[in-house]
Protein backbone atom coordinates (compact mmCIF):
# COMPACT_ATOMS: atom_id res chain seq x y z
CA UNK A 1 0.00 0.00 0.00
CA UNK A 2 1.45 3.19 -1.25
CA UNK A 3 0.82 6.64 0.72
CA UNK A 4 0.52 5.24 4.26
CA UNK A 5 1.43 8.60 5.51
CA UNK A 6 -2.05 9.67 4.51
CA UNK A 7 -3.53 7.32 6.57
CA UNK A 8 -4.35 8.52 9.96
CA UNK A 9 -4.70 6.66 12.65
CA UNK A 10 -8.66 7.97 13.68
CA UNK A 11 -8.48 6.23 17.24
CA UNK A 12 -5.86 9.39 18.14
CA UNK A 13 -8.84 11.42 18.00
CA UNK A 14 -10.93 9.51 21.02
CA UNK A 15 -8.39 10.12 23.13
CA UNK A 16 -8.92 7.08 25.20
CA UNK A 17 -7.63 5.40 28.43
CA UNK A 18 -8.57 2.10 27.31
CA UNK A 19 -9.35 -0.38 24.16
CA UNK A 20 -11.75 0.98 21.74
CA UNK A 21 -14.61 -0.97 21.64
CA UNK A 22 -17.64 -1.35 19.67
CA UNK A 23 -20.40 -3.66 21.22
CA UNK A 24 -24.32 -4.20 20.48
CA UNK A 25 -26.22 -7.17 19.20
CA UNK A 26 -25.94 -8.82 16.25
CA UNK A 27 -28.75 -7.99 14.24
CA UNK A 28 -31.02 -5.12 15.03
CA UNK A 29 -34.53 -6.94 15.85
CA UNK A 30 -36.99 -4.18 17.56
CA UNK A 31 -36.81 -0.92 18.59
CA UNK A 32 -37.24 -1.64 21.97
CA UNK A 33 -34.56 -4.14 22.22
CA UNK A 34 -32.17 -1.55 20.29
CA UNK A 35 -32.81 1.34 22.81
CA UNK A 36 -32.92 -1.17 25.72
CA UNK A 37 -29.07 -2.29 24.76
CA UNK A 38 -28.06 1.31 23.67
CA UNK A 39 -28.92 2.63 26.94
CA UNK A 40 -27.48 -0.18 29.11
CA UNK A 41 -24.07 0.33 27.57
CA UNK A 42 -23.80 4.01 27.29
CA UNK A 43 -22.10 4.64 31.13
CA UNK A 44 -19.53 2.04 30.08
CA UNK A 45 -16.42 2.13 28.23
CA UNK A 46 -18.51 0.97 24.55
CA UNK A 47 -17.52 4.02 22.36
CA UNK A 48 -19.57 2.70 19.64
CA UNK A 49 -22.94 1.03 19.30
CA UNK A 50 -22.98 -1.94 16.62
CA UNK A 51 -26.00 -3.89 15.37
CA UNK A 52 -26.34 -5.67 11.94
CA UNK A 53 -28.76 -4.19 10.19
CA UNK A 54 -28.47 -6.48 6.73
CA UNK A 55 -27.70 -9.98 7.70
CA UNK A 56 -25.68 -12.18 5.16
CA UNK A 57 -26.83 -15.59 5.28
CA UNK A 58 -25.11 -19.01 3.35
CA UNK A 59 -28.47 -20.43 2.80
CA UNK A 60 -32.09 -18.48 1.65
CA UNK A 61 -34.78 -18.92 4.50
CA UNK A 62 -32.91 -17.77 7.69
CA UNK A 63 -33.29 -14.17 8.82
CA UNK A 64 -31.66 -11.49 6.82
CA UNK A 65 -32.06 -8.50 8.54
CA UNK A 66 -34.53 -5.92 9.87
CA UNK A 67 -33.69 -3.31 6.70
CA UNK A 68 -33.94 0.21 6.54
CA UNK A 69 -36.13 0.74 9.58
CA UNK A 70 -33.43 -0.62 11.75
CA UNK A 71 -31.42 2.44 10.51
CA UNK A 72 -33.81 4.91 11.93
CA UNK A 73 -33.71 2.92 15.42
CA UNK A 74 -30.07 3.39 15.30
CA UNK A 75 -30.57 7.11 15.21
CA UNK A 76 -32.95 7.53 17.49
CA UNK A 77 -30.33 5.45 19.42
CA UNK A 78 -27.42 7.79 18.89
CA UNK A 79 -29.75 10.77 19.88
CA UNK A 80 -30.89 9.42 23.13
CA UNK A 81 -27.25 7.85 24.46
CA UNK A 82 -24.91 10.05 22.26
CA UNK A 83 -22.94 6.64 21.37
CA UNK A 84 -21.47 6.19 17.54
CA UNK A 85 -23.54 3.83 15.74
CA UNK A 86 -21.82 1.07 13.30
CA UNK A 87 -23.23 -1.35 11.10
CA UNK A 88 -21.87 -3.91 7.95
CA UNK A 89 -22.27 -2.90 4.61
CA UNK A 90 -22.17 -5.41 1.42
CA UNK A 91 -23.74 -2.90 -1.26
CA UNK A 92 -23.69 -0.05 -2.61
CA UNK A 93 -27.46 0.39 -1.96
CA UNK A 94 -26.38 0.02 1.88
CA UNK A 95 -23.76 2.29 1.71
CA UNK A 96 -26.14 4.91 0.49
CA UNK A 97 -28.84 4.33 3.19
CA UNK A 98 -26.00 4.04 6.11
CA UNK A 99 -24.75 7.94 5.06
CA UNK A 100 -28.17 8.99 4.70
CA UNK A 101 -28.83 8.22 8.20
CA UNK A 102 -25.60 9.70 9.40
CA UNK A 103 -23.62 6.20 10.68
CA UNK A 104 -20.95 6.93 12.00
CA UNK A 105 -18.89 3.47 11.94
CA UNK A 106 -19.18 0.90 8.48
CA UNK A 107 -17.44 -2.32 8.27
CA UNK A 108 -17.21 -4.81 5.31
CA UNK A 109 -17.93 -7.93 6.04
CA UNK A 110 -15.95 -11.28 5.59
CA UNK A 111 -17.64 -12.83 2.82
CA UNK A 112 -17.98 -9.13 1.02
CA UNK A 113 -14.15 -8.81 1.40
CA UNK A 114 -13.18 -11.99 -0.24
CA UNK A 115 -15.04 -10.13 -2.92
CA UNK A 116 -13.45 -7.43 -4.84
CA UNK A 117 -15.97 -6.48 -7.25
CA UNK A 118 -17.90 -5.71 -4.49
CA UNK A 119 -15.43 -4.14 -2.37
CA UNK A 120 -14.86 -1.49 -5.10
CA UNK A 121 -18.67 -0.52 -5.82
CA UNK A 122 -18.64 0.01 -1.71
CA UNK A 123 -15.64 2.13 -1.86
CA UNK A 124 -16.25 4.32 -5.44
CA UNK A 125 -20.10 4.64 -3.34
CA UNK A 126 -18.15 5.85 -0.08
CA UNK A 127 -15.56 7.46 -1.97
CA UNK A 128 -13.57 10.82 0.09
CA UNK A 129 -16.27 9.83 3.11
CA UNK A 130 -15.12 11.33 6.54
CA UNK A 131 -16.62 8.67 8.22
CA UNK A 132 -14.88 5.27 9.92
CA UNK A 133 -14.46 1.75 7.59
CA UNK A 134 -13.18 -1.16 8.65
CA UNK A 135 -12.39 -4.12 6.51
CA UNK A 136 -13.14 -7.86 7.74
CA UNK A 137 -10.63 -10.56 6.95
CA UNK A 138 -11.72 -12.80 4.14
CA UNK A 139 -13.40 -15.95 5.17
CA UNK A 140 -9.95 -17.84 3.81
CA UNK A 141 -6.70 -16.56 5.24
CA UNK A 142 -6.04 -14.71 2.58
CA UNK A 143 -3.67 -11.74 3.27
CA UNK A 144 -3.50 -10.47 0.04
CA UNK A 145 -7.37 -10.14 -0.63
CA UNK A 146 -7.18 -8.58 2.56
CA UNK A 147 -5.36 -5.89 2.14
CA UNK A 148 -6.60 -5.67 -1.15
CA UNK A 149 -9.74 -4.59 0.22
CA UNK A 150 -7.93 -1.66 1.96
CA UNK A 151 -6.47 -0.48 -0.60
CA UNK A 152 -9.83 0.05 -2.73
CA UNK A 153 -10.97 2.26 0.20
CA UNK A 154 -7.75 3.91 0.53
CA UNK A 155 -7.64 4.72 -3.25
CA UNK A 156 -10.81 6.27 -2.95
CA UNK A 157 -9.55 8.93 -0.74
CA UNK A 158 -11.01 7.08 2.49
CA UNK A 159 -8.32 8.06 5.50
CA UNK A 160 -10.33 6.42 8.88
CA UNK A 161 -9.72 2.91 7.95
CA UNK A 162 -9.15 -0.19 10.18
CA UNK A 163 -9.48 -3.73 9.79
CA UNK A 164 -11.11 -6.31 12.14
CA UNK A 165 -9.84 -9.72 12.55
CA UNK A 166 -12.68 -11.96 12.92
CA UNK A 167 -10.88 -15.26 12.15
CA UNK A 168 -11.20 -17.87 9.14
CA UNK A 169 -12.94 -20.80 8.14
CA UNK A 170 -12.04 -24.18 8.05
CA UNK A 171 -13.42 -27.98 7.90
CA UNK A 172 -11.21 -28.58 10.89
CA UNK A 173 -12.86 -29.73 13.73
CA UNK A 174 -11.68 -26.75 16.79
CA UNK A 175 -12.49 -25.11 19.23
CA UNK A 176 -13.04 -22.45 17.55
CA UNK A 177 -16.09 -21.06 15.01
CA UNK A 178 -13.62 -19.42 12.73
CA UNK A 179 -9.62 -19.77 13.77
CA UNK A 180 -7.32 -17.16 14.71
CA UNK A 181 -4.35 -17.74 12.54
CA UNK A 182 -2.86 -15.08 14.27
CA UNK A 183 0.53 -15.00 12.45
CA UNK A 184 -1.98 -13.62 9.51
CA UNK A 185 -2.73 -10.51 11.40
CA UNK A 186 0.27 -9.90 13.34
CA UNK A 187 1.85 -10.14 9.69
CA UNK A 188 -0.28 -7.10 8.40
CA UNK A 189 0.19 -5.37 12.07
CA UNK A 190 3.72 -5.53 10.98
CA UNK A 191 3.49 -3.72 7.94
CA UNK A 192 0.96 -1.15 8.72
CA UNK A 193 1.62 -0.45 12.39
CA UNK A 194 -0.87 2.62 11.70
CA UNK A 195 -3.77 0.72 10.92
CA UNK A 196 -5.69 0.17 13.59
CA UNK A 197 -6.58 -3.50 14.04
CA UNK A 198 -9.92 -4.87 16.27
CA UNK A 199 -10.48 -8.23 17.27
CA UNK A 200 -13.65 -10.08 17.18
CA UNK A 201 -13.89 -12.52 19.68
CA UNK A 202 -17.54 -13.34 18.67
CA UNK A 203 -16.94 -14.74 14.92
CA UNK A 204 -13.68 -15.95 16.19
CA UNK A 205 -15.33 -18.49 19.18
CA UNK A 206 -18.69 -18.63 18.69
CA UNK A 207 -19.06 -19.20 22.25
CA UNK A 208 -19.49 -16.46 24.95
CA UNK A 209 -17.59 -18.72 27.45
CA UNK A 210 -14.58 -17.62 25.03
CA UNK A 211 -14.76 -13.67 24.91
CA UNK A 212 -12.40 -12.81 27.59
CA UNK A 213 -9.62 -15.58 26.67
CA UNK A 214 -9.64 -14.46 22.84
CA UNK A 215 -10.00 -10.63 23.96
CA UNK A 216 -6.86 -10.72 26.37
CA UNK A 217 -5.16 -12.48 23.66
CA UNK A 218 -5.90 -9.76 21.38
CA UNK A 219 -4.39 -6.85 23.84
CA UNK A 220 -1.36 -8.99 24.62
CA UNK A 221 -1.15 -8.69 20.96
CA UNK A 222 -1.20 -4.97 20.87
CA UNK A 223 -4.66 -5.15 18.93
CA UNK A 224 -6.01 -1.92 19.14
CA UNK A 225 -9.91 -2.12 20.12
CA UNK A 226 -12.54 -5.11 20.53
CA UNK A 227 -15.66 -5.22 18.77
CA UNK A 228 -18.41 -7.91 20.91
CA UNK A 229 -22.07 -8.99 20.45
CA UNK A 230 -23.96 -7.98 23.13
CA UNK A 231 -27.72 -8.43 23.56
CA UNK A 232 -30.13 -7.92 26.27
CA UNK A 233 -31.28 -11.66 25.99
CA UNK A 234 -28.87 -13.71 23.86
CA UNK A 235 -30.35 -17.35 24.33
CA UNK A 236 -33.32 -16.07 22.26
CA UNK A 237 -31.19 -13.77 20.12
CA UNK A 238 -32.83 -13.45 16.36
CA UNK A 239 -29.08 -14.84 15.40
CA UNK A 240 -25.76 -15.85 16.54
CA UNK A 241 -27.25 -16.22 20.01
CA UNK A 242 -24.77 -19.00 21.55
CA UNK A 243 -21.54 -16.22 20.89
CA UNK A 244 -23.35 -13.03 22.00
CA UNK A 245 -23.22 -11.62 25.98
CA UNK A 246 -25.46 -9.34 28.08
CA UNK A 247 -24.14 -6.10 28.65
CA UNK A 248 -23.60 -6.52 32.02
CA UNK A 249 -21.42 -10.07 30.88
CA UNK A 250 -19.59 -7.34 28.40
CA UNK A 251 -18.72 -4.55 31.44
CA UNK A 252 -17.51 -7.81 33.53
CA UNK A 253 -15.35 -8.52 30.80
CA UNK A 254 -13.68 -5.10 30.01
CA UNK A 255 -13.39 -5.40 33.90
CA UNK A 256 -11.16 -8.32 33.83
CA UNK A 257 -9.53 -7.60 30.77
CA UNK A 258 -5.64 -6.59 32.01
CA UNK A 259 -4.11 -4.28 30.00
CA UNK A 260 0.08 -5.31 29.67
CA UNK A 261 2.03 -2.04 30.42
CA UNK A 262 5.84 -1.82 30.10
CA UNK A 263 8.14 0.00 32.30
CA UNK A 264 9.31 2.97 30.93
CA UNK A 265 9.11 4.51 27.98
CA UNK A 266 11.77 2.78 26.23
CA UNK A 267 11.89 2.17 22.34
CA UNK A 268 13.29 -0.79 23.42
CA UNK A 269 11.08 -2.27 25.79
CA UNK A 270 8.42 -1.98 23.61
CA UNK A 271 9.45 -3.48 20.84
CA UNK A 272 10.68 -6.35 22.86
CA UNK A 273 7.29 -6.92 24.51
CA UNK A 274 5.62 -7.05 20.75
CA UNK A 275 8.13 -9.42 19.77
CA UNK A 276 7.59 -12.39 22.72
CA UNK A 277 4.19 -11.67 22.09
CA UNK A 278 4.20 -12.75 18.70
CA UNK A 279 6.76 -15.94 20.14
CA UNK A 280 4.14 -16.87 21.87
CA UNK A 281 1.60 -16.96 19.01
CA UNK A 282 4.10 -18.67 16.64
CA UNK A 283 5.01 -21.56 19.60
CA UNK A 284 1.35 -22.28 20.08
CA UNK A 285 1.31 -22.65 16.59
CA UNK A 286 3.80 -25.36 16.46
CA UNK A 287 2.55 -27.17 19.16
CA UNK A 288 -0.79 -27.42 17.44
CA UNK A 289 0.68 -28.97 14.51
CA UNK A 290 3.11 -31.62 16.63
CA UNK A 291 -0.16 -32.47 18.24
CA UNK A 292 -1.68 -33.06 14.68
CA UNK A 293 1.30 -35.39 13.63
CA UNK A 294 1.39 -37.29 16.30
CA UNK A 295 -2.33 -37.90 15.72
CA UNK A 296 -1.57 -39.50 11.77
CA UNK A 297 1.42 -41.27 13.89
CA UNK A 298 -1.36 -42.70 16.04
CA UNK A 299 -3.36 -43.68 12.47
CA UNK A 300 0.20 -45.27 11.37
CA UNK A 301 0.44 -47.06 14.50
CA UNK A 302 -2.80 -48.37 13.81
CA UNK A 303 -2.47 -49.58 10.11
CA UNK A 304 1.15 -51.03 11.22
CA UNK A 305 -0.62 -53.37 13.75
CA UNK A 306 -3.13 -54.49 11.17
CA UNK A 307 -0.54 -55.44 9.10
CA UNK A 308 1.99 -56.69 11.59
CA UNK A 309 4.82 -55.09 10.65
CA UNK A 310 7.44 -53.29 12.73
CA UNK A 311 7.36 -49.59 14.11
CA UNK A 312 11.10 -48.79 13.21
CA UNK A 313 11.53 -48.27 9.58
CA UNK A 314 14.96 -47.27 8.72
CA UNK A 315 14.88 -46.17 5.42
CA UNK A 316 11.93 -43.90 6.00
CA UNK A 317 13.61 -42.39 9.02
CA UNK A 318 16.35 -41.25 6.86
CA UNK A 319 14.86 -40.09 3.86
CA UNK A 320 12.60 -37.83 6.26
CA UNK A 321 16.23 -36.83 7.87
CA UNK A 322 18.06 -35.71 4.75
CA UNK A 323 14.74 -33.80 3.46
CA UNK A 324 14.91 -31.62 6.87
CA UNK A 325 18.23 -30.58 6.99
CA UNK A 326 17.94 -29.74 3.50
CA UNK A 327 15.00 -27.48 3.98
CA UNK A 328 16.45 -26.45 7.07
CA UNK A 329 19.25 -24.94 5.13
CA UNK A 330 17.33 -22.84 2.92
CA UNK A 331 15.73 -20.90 6.18
CA UNK A 332 18.53 -20.27 7.91
CA UNK A 333 18.33 -23.75 10.50
CA UNK A 334 21.72 -25.37 11.30
CA UNK A 335 21.65 -29.21 10.76
CA UNK A 336 22.38 -29.75 14.52
CA UNK A 337 19.51 -28.35 14.95
CA UNK A 338 17.18 -29.92 12.87
CA UNK A 339 18.69 -33.39 13.44
CA UNK A 340 18.22 -32.90 17.01
CA UNK A 341 14.84 -31.39 16.62
CA UNK A 342 13.29 -34.53 14.13
CA UNK A 343 14.61 -37.14 16.42
CA UNK A 344 13.17 -35.65 19.13
CA UNK A 345 10.18 -35.90 17.16
CA UNK A 346 10.41 -38.65 15.52
CA UNK A 347 11.50 -40.55 19.07
CA UNK A 348 7.91 -39.44 20.41
CA UNK A 349 5.71 -41.29 17.12
CA UNK A 350 7.51 -44.28 17.64
CA UNK A 351 6.43 -44.36 21.52
CA UNK A 352 2.63 -43.18 20.54
CA UNK A 353 3.36 -46.29 17.96
CA UNK A 354 4.39 -48.62 20.35
CA UNK A 355 1.44 -48.18 22.96
CA UNK A 356 -0.69 -48.58 19.52
CA UNK A 357 1.01 -51.93 18.31
CA UNK A 358 1.28 -53.32 22.39
CA UNK A 359 -1.98 -52.17 22.80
Amino acid sequence: MENKKEMRNWLDAFKLNHPFVIAGPCSAETEEQVLKIAHELKNSDVSVFRAGIWKPRTRPGGFEGIGEIGLKWLKKAKEETGLLMGTEVATAAHCKLALEYDIDVLWVGARTTANPFAVQEIADTLAGTDKIVLVKNPVNPDMALWLGGVERLHMAGIKNLGVIHRGFSTYEKTKYRNIPEWQIAIELQNKFPDLPLIIDPSHITGNRNMILEVTQEALDLNYDGMIIETHNDPDNAWSDAAQQVTPDALKQILKDLKIRKVSGDSDFENKMTKLRANIDVLDTNLLELLGKRMKVADEIGQVKKENNVAVLQNSRWNEIQEKMVAEGAKKGLSAEFITKLFKSIHQESIEHQEKIING
